[in-house]
């Protein structure tokens, strides 16, 4: 899959992108980010892309030439298949798994990364780009949104994760956050494993953790749940609190 992404920092790509699994996918050919400097478009000599907001206010808005002229050329590169605009913005809609696996069919990405107070809105309405936010939260720009959306399409794709089961087990995949991991040593600082998990039984461990992943869902995602999840009593089967929720901050060791 090929990312395209149009920003005012090329500098910053791949960054974290480069290392682990996704920085393997790119070294193997699975994965390919080209960015494209907006400033390639920008007017006059000084390469303008921003200006003052018609009705006053803070701030600068990215002028609609240079991103109509940068998307346009950009989708337009001769042999290539056509590309998904999408617009990273903090009033799209939000990213999550089943976006993340829809976005994973496609063949290429094309990624917009705003700055400033924002873009001329003549850009979404004369352009069709899609608009995807990472979260109701406001970030300087959208590199990083942009970053965190390569990443987990990237993880999806056939060949970039070691084990393929890794991306139908992992957190949301089922629609619920992942169950909680453990690792040795079997007890520490007072907490245990769960004694299912050690018990070899795994048809008891696959029932412990899918009734754990739901009371996590319960105590820190119940939107997830439908209706209203924080009322909803546990059903356990041998299950036992995590012990990072009875004891919050207790050492600086414990696993979240």
């Amino acid at each position: 899959m090929r990312f395209d992404v149009i920003t005012l920092f090329p500098q910053v790509f791949p960054g974290p992108l480069s290392i682990g699994v996704v920085g393997r996918a790119l070294e193997a050919g699975l994965v390919q980010i080209e960015t494209h400097d907006l400033r390639q478009w920008g007017l006059g000599v000084h390469r303008q892309v921003d200006d003052i907001p018609f009705g006053g206010g803070p701030g600068m808005v990215l002028r609609p030439e240079p991103l109509f002229a940068a998307v346009r050329a950009v989708a337009g590169i001769p042999g290539l298949e056509p590309a998904h605009p999408i617009l990273l913005s903090a009033h799209g809609r939000r990213l999550d798994h089943g976006l993340v696996e829809r976005l994973s069919g496609e063949s290429r990405i094309l990624l917009i990364c705003g700055r400033y107070e924002g873009v001329d809105e003549r850009v979404r309405l004369g352009l069709g780009v899609d608009e995807i936010t990472v979260g109701d939260f406001v970030v300087s720009g959208g590199e990083l949104p942009a970053m965190l959306l390569i990443e987990a399409v990237a993880r999806q794709l056939p060949g970039t994760l070691g084990d393929p089961e890794s991306a139908v087990d992992e957190s949301f995949a089922q629609g619920m956050p992942e169950y909680p991991h453990y690792t040795r040593p079997a007890v520490f600082e007072d907490l245990p494993v769960p004694e299912v998990l050690r018990s070899g039984d795994h048809a008891k461990i696959a029932a412990w953790r899918s009734e754990a992943a739901r009371e996590r869902a319960r105590r820190l995602r119940p939107d997830l749940l439908g209706g209203d999840g924080r009322a909803a009593a546990v059903q356990s089967v041998g299950l036992e609190p995590e012990p990072g929720a009875a004891r919050a901050g207790a050492g600086t060791g414990g696993m979240p």
